[in-house]
């Protein structure tokens, strides 16, 4: 247990490093994490860090997703439904027969293997590039359509995957069969999900402890997922459909401690999480590498150049068709939702970074066939997969900020940012507009005396000037705007010194003490986050 535990102590200080040296470098962390992870592995003398596919498909990939589809607006979700099936559904299933396509008559692999290569590489993740798009600040429709697609793109994969082991054990295939179980799979899951989100926002709802409710929110994702993973499907579109209904019906059910304790948490552990699975990516270098006695350098290079550049060409192939045959042949769809610019699809395109999904689904490929034979090309499948993520996730993944600006898109989302600061500031003020109307009629309906109403009503008001003084955009309001931050953050600090030293010379209690600085910190993250939005 011992040599355990130090590993995982050293693997969190090199992320912790890594994330240090990516900052200054302005290198995504994921990026820099899979390339630390083969140095460290290739350097005599370190232990072997091994992957056990067990851990990400049950483990770590339920948790990933659910936090995902909390985060995902279901409204856009649903508006951008047609375009997130296009590449969740479709573009998984042209690029798993292009693989295997390539594999069969490029590379002489049988048609099953081929399938499992294809089914295994299709997926994109969306963790890595989704932090360069948004440090860009694209069009947010891109960032949904990506987010969107990987968050259902697995489950597409991993059925596929299923079926081709299937057929490369048992030797047979049913296509009528998989479309219909796919279809079963497909309705039970997100009958399940939502089952699982609902009874859960009832169980939290019902325990009203922030506590009890986080450990709840850790429990729902593995809830939606396990049971229909075991009975032989992804369990991705039940853990999916629990996060979107939680997402959606959350608001009026989860308490506002409990919102508060659990972003936090939930942000904190998906840090850690993707920054090991990156890491220990990069760590399976030396055992795959060593699994390869019957294959050349140069057989190998080839091969990998070669699925690589077929993984690739399949996404820009299918995109610009799912992008602008259906506006073409429906007009209905063209008059809801016109053709976007060719560079959007670029983009999209350039975007199909693969990750910790596909190889842990590598990894899963079993030793031996139903026939007690070693399962064909299992150690080809790995490294060319491991070849895959590097080629994608370090190639196009350096390469991105520069295409970015190439297509000119860097910065396009300023406008709607804008928009979005314009619509955020119409809520706040109709929200404040609306408590002064309700105080205004309870305290006639109450008969309040005034001393308790004219503070309330004052203060209320006073954040509606506030929030006047904030939206203008004029440079000059602007720069009194930042001002006023910069005092606001100083008195603040004020407070912080004023409170420490009280505590020190025994006037105030620890409890008392922890309750101010929760309040302090609030406003100074509230005003953290208004300086980094404008």
């Amino acid at each position: 247990m011992l040599p355990t535990v130090q590993i995982l102590v050293l693997l969190l200080i090199v992320i912790a490093a890594v994330a240090v040296v990516a900052a200054r470098l302005k290198i995504p962390p994921a990026i820099l994490l899979v390339l630390t992870g083969v140095v460290l592995e290739l350097i005599p003398g370190l232990p072997t860090v091994t992957l056990a596919p067990e851990f990400v498909l049950l483990l770590v990939l339920p948790p990933v997703i659910y936090d995902s589809a909390v985060a995902m607006s279901w409204r856009e979700f649903r508006f951008n439904l047609r375009p997130i099936s296009l590449l969740a559904v479709g573009c998984v299933v042209f690029t798993t027969v292009a693989t295997a396509a390539a594999a069969h008559w490029l590379l002489g692999l049988s048609w099953p293997v081929g399938f499992i290569l294809g089914a295994i590489i299709s997926p994109p993740d969306a963790v890595a590039p989704l932090a360069i798009l948004r440090r860009m600040q694209l069009p947010r429709r891109i960032a949904v359509i990506l987010e969107g697609e990987g968050l259902a793109n697995d489950a597409t994969a991993l059925i596929l995957y299923r079926f081709a082991v299937v057929a490369a054990s048992v030797g047979s295939f049913s296509l009528r069969q998989a479309v219909g179980t796919f279809d079963v799979i497909v309705v039970g899951e997100i009958l399940w999900g939502i089952g699982v989100g609902w009874l859960m926002l009832r169980l939290r709802r019902w325990v009203h402890d922030p506590r009890v409710e986080i450990m709840l929110s850790i429990l729902t994702p593995f809830l939606a997922y396990w049971p229909p993973q075991y009975l032989g499907g992804s369990g991705v579109l039940a853990t999916v459909t629990a996060g979107l209904y939680i997402s959606w019906n959350g608001l009026r059910l989860i308490s506002a401690a409990t919102r508060l304790q659990g972003i936090f948490f939930w942000d904190f552990l998906m840090y850690v999480i993707e920054g090991m699975v990156f890491l220990i990516t990069g760590l399976q270098a030396r055992a795959l590498i060593a699994g390869i006695r019957s294959h050349s350098l140069s057989e190998l290079a080839i091969s990998a150049a070669i699925v690589s550049a077929v993984v690739i060409a399949a996404r820009f192939i299918w995109i610009y068709p799912a992008t602008y045959l259906p506006r073409r042949l429906f007009p209905a769809v063209r008059r809801k939702d016109p053709s976007p610019p060719w560079q959007w699809p670029f983009a999209l395109a350039f975007t199909g970074v693969r990750g910790i999904v596909s190889l842990a689904a590598a990894l899963a490929i079993p030793f031996t066939t139903a026939n007690g034979e070693p399962f064909p090309n299992r150690d080809l499948i790995l490294i060319l997969t491991f070849s895959v993520i590097l080629v994608t996730l370090v190639g196009q993944g350096l390469m991105l900020p520069s295409v970015i600006r190439w297509l000119g898109l860097a910065n396009a989302g300023r406008r709607e940012r804008h928009a979005d600061r314009e619509e955020e500031f119409v809520a706040r003020r109709q929200a404040i507009e609306a408590a002064i109307e309700r105080l205004d009629r309870v305290a006639a309906e109450r008969q309040l005396p005034d001393d308790v109403v004219r503070p309330l009503r004052a203060q209320h008001r006073d954040r509606l000037k506030h929030l006047e003084h904030r939206s203008d955009g004029d440079a000059g309001h602007k720069k009194l705007t930042e001002l006023d931050d910069e005092i606001e953050l100083l008195l603040i600090e004020v407070e912080r010194e004023a409170v420490n030293e009280l505590y020190r010379r025994g006037k105030l209690k620890d409890e008392a003490r922890r309750r101010i600085e929760r309040e302090l910190d609030l406003r100074d993250a509230h005003l953290a986050n208004l300086r980094a939005e404008e």
